[in-house]
């Protein structure tokens, strides 16, 4: 959950999964450390046996946990998540981690199923934690697709909207409109690939070296958590509390509604802290989604987040506006990415590879340390030799016996992995030209080869450190095909679309290990996780780019900056595309100077962060986060920070309901205000404007207003 945790950022897009040093965009979970905690902690197998507990219980075929109850709950939640997580990504960027609320909400609706179908007198078939594992999966896959798509970052870079905001390779060589047609087809062929690449690896990771998953493995408990007699009751309790909060949120999003006749009006335009600060972007704008986002997320994303804003907005762009004439002409306006919007977009950017960088070293360096290390502990640990002729390992206890039996019953033939990936590729390789024929097919092919090896790393390393560096994979694509192909042959587009490519295929066999160490913990079959994954990507494939498609077409100021929905990242992406196939060339003076040094200062802070004990570098801010802010203000770190000082507040009262309903409250806010999107968008479609414009003025633009009127 650019910026998974996401962010694209975080984003999103991507970055703020970096951000937040995967705080914020995880396809399971939150901060590697704490989801490694929460997996750990408490109820831990070395504790207590989690297997005894349902030992009574029979374990489900593979079939029998696909179930249609299972599909239709899963089709109406990825729907309902792929609107939240959309309207997210076209706003800031920052996407928490809603797999709580996607388990949750899967628990309670098949329970309202199953109970309705025993007030009818129908016999409903139990309703397993096996079960519940494939909808999160399917959930999940699905709502995935809204972010790892590129609808707020890669995909929607490449449009004239975002071309005009540019430097440069305005030309339509370098354009792609956004239409629903090819949108769809592009994710039906990059999306599938990385399902297939590691499964033959399934194995290896999750019985043989035994990676940890942290994201996975708090999944996997929370769900055997909720198919225990304590865990339900907790559940209901949760689920009333998420409900609540929800009808606050959408109902507050309605009342808000009524006030937004207009440009600039509405609560979400508040001087809430003078109107010289709301020049600068510093208000509260009222929004449950952010304040919600800040319960879930760390708190020092959310310190990090705000003190980015007050660098930049409260002290950088000032000083560098008072440089208007000298730096760059006067006479550009605020938006030209010649002028004062260059420093926002390049110096962010620049903050972002720094800590990008940093990071993808940083795990690629434990990644290989970590598997020589399994390797080398393997050929030791598993000398003796049984009777079959295979090799056996130290003596299992009951939980590991289990799962590994249940885990390697329903085999993945690899007829199917390796013939799924070269079909896939193969018609990828015919196809993703005839979309973009700037894209070669040999760009396509070499993607392809190396592709296997990237989702490899990117899975190992998740299972060391719960970060999926996704969003970088995807980067490093823009850069090297980018400057391949050349600006002259397309090439903004070719590494804006081979971005695509990598990134979904990478994010793919990321989650797809996630899911396995899921499923290997709550005895879900492979088979049907892997074709839960299969099922809820293609929900994903069909349902993102409609949702897209309709936000879209009902908010026709979508990716302009100022507006309610600026997608960050997209222009983020594009210029980043720019930067590899022509250079610095077009930056103003002094620019490219201050992104050095602020590419270099995210480097060191990491470092700092890494070599310092804990319970200093806690406190030390987070370079990724701190760059959310730098271009489209700081009015959401605001309610972020609020959303942070509540959960603090309430941990202090009582960490106990804290820990078990701040995820709901925070999932009620979050889906509430995200849902209202759905009716908001009819009413734009259908031309329904709000009533009432609320605008706030200065003391003597309001006398010039009334002598005007009175006039």
């Amino acid at each position: 959950m650019a910026t998974r945790t996401t962010a694209h950022g975080a984003t999103g897009d991507d970055e703020v999964a970096e951000a937040a040093g995967t705080a914020l965009r995880h396809r399971h979970g939150h901060a590697g450390k704490g989801a490694g905690e929460a997996a750990n902690g408490g109820a831990s197998p070395e504790d207590a046996s989690v297997e005894q507990v349902f030992a009574d219980k029979a374990v489900p075929s593979w079939r029998e946990q696909l179930t249609v109850r299972a599909l239709v709950v899963s089709a109406l939640l990825a729907v309902m998540f792929s609107v939240i997580v959309m309207k997210l990504n076209l706003t800031t960027g920052i996407i928490p981690s809603l797999n709580v609320s996607a388990g949750l909400l899967g628990f309670f609706f098949v329970r309202l199923w199953t109970n309705a179908f025993e007030r009818m007198g129908l016999v409903g078939h139990p309703f397993p934690r096996q079960e519940n594992t494939v909808i999160q999966t399917c959930v999940v896959s699905a709502y995935g697709i809204a972010f790892s798509g590129g609808f707020g970052s890669y995909l929607f870079g490449m449009s004239d909207t975002i071309a005009k905001q540019a430097t440069e390779a305005n030309d339509p060589w370098n354009i792609k409109e956004p239409h629903l047609g090819w949108m769809i087809g592009f994710l039906f062929l990059v999306s599938f690939i990385g399902i297939f690449a590691l499964v033959p690896m399934r194995k290896i990771m999750i019985v043989d070296y035994k990676l940890t998953y942290p994201s996975g493995t708090a999944t996997a408990y929370l769900i055997n958590g909720f198919h225990t007699p304590e865990g339900a009751k907790l559940a209901k309790k949760q689920v009333k509390i998420l409900g609540r909060y929800f009808m606050v949120s959408f109902f507050w999003g309605f009342f808000q509604w009524f006030f937004s006749g207009g440009d600039d009006c509405g609560f979400k335009n508040f001087p809430t802290l003078g109107l010289e600060a709301y020049k600068n972007r510093f208000y509260f704008d009222f929004s449950p989604t952010y304040i919600g986002v800040g319960m879930i997320c760390p708190h020092i994303v959310n310190v990090s987040v705000m003190l980015g804003g007050i660098i930049s907005w409260g002290i950088m762009w000032p000083l560098i506006g008072k440089k208007k004439g000298s730096w760059y002409p006067a006479s550009l306006p605020e938006s030209s990415l010649h002028g004062l919007q260059a420093y926002r977009v390049f110096i962010s950017i620049a903050l972002i590879l720094g800590d990008g960088l940093y990071n993808f070293v940083k795990v690629l360096i434990r990644t290989i340390a970590g598997f020589i290390s399994m390797v080398h502990k393997n050929s030791k640990a598993m000398l003796p030799v049984s009777d079959n002729g295979s090799p056996t390992a130290e003596a299992m206890s009951f939980d590991d016996e289990r799962r590994t039996e249940l885990f390697l019953k329903d085999q993945i033939p690899m007829a199917v992995a390796y013939g799924g990936y070269a079909v896939v590729a193969s018609i990828s390789i015919g196809t993703l030209p005839q979309i973009f024929p700037q894209l070669k097919w040999y760009y396509i092919l070499v993607a392809y080869v190396v592709a296997p090896v990237l989702a490899f790393c990117n899975a190992y390393g998740s299972g060391l450190t719960d970060w999926s560096l996704a969003s970088t994979y995807g980067k490093l694509a823009i850069f090297v095909f980018g400057a391949w192909a050349g600006l002259a042959n397309g090439g903004v587009l070719v590494g804006l679309a081979a971005c695509g490519v990598m990134m979904s295929i990478v994010s793919t066999a990321s989650d797809l290990m996630q899911d396995f160490k899921t499923g290997y913990l709550t005895l879900a079959s492979p088979k049907s996780m892997f074709i839960s994954q299969v099922i809820g990507t293609s929900m994903g494939c069909v349902i993102s780019p409609c949702v897209f498609w309709l936000f879209y077409k009902a908010f026709s100021d979508i990716g302009i900056s100022g507006s309610e929905y600026p997608a960050p990242y997209a222009i983020v992406y594009r210029n980043m595309a720019i930067l590899g196939v022509d250079g610095f060339n077009t930056l103003p003076e002094n620019c490219l100077t201050l992104c050095y040094i602020f590419f270099a200062a995210a480097i060191v802070i990491n470092l700092i962060r890494d070599l310092t004990p804990h319970k200093f570098s806690r406190f030390i801010p987070l370079p990724m986060a701190m760059a959310i802010p730098f271009y489209i203000g700081s009015y959401f770190a605001i309610d972020m920070f609020l959303g942070s000082f509540i959960l603090f507040v309430w941990e202090k009262m009582n960490k106990a309901k804290a820990d078990a309903y701040g995820p709901a409250v925070a999932s009620g806010l979050i889906c509430g205000d995200g849902i209202w999107t759905l009716p908001q968008s009819i009413l734009a479609l259908a031309k329904v404007n709000p009533p009432i414009c609320m605008k706030f003025l200065t003391r003597g633009d309001n006398v010039k207003v009334d002598k005007f009127l009175g006039g």
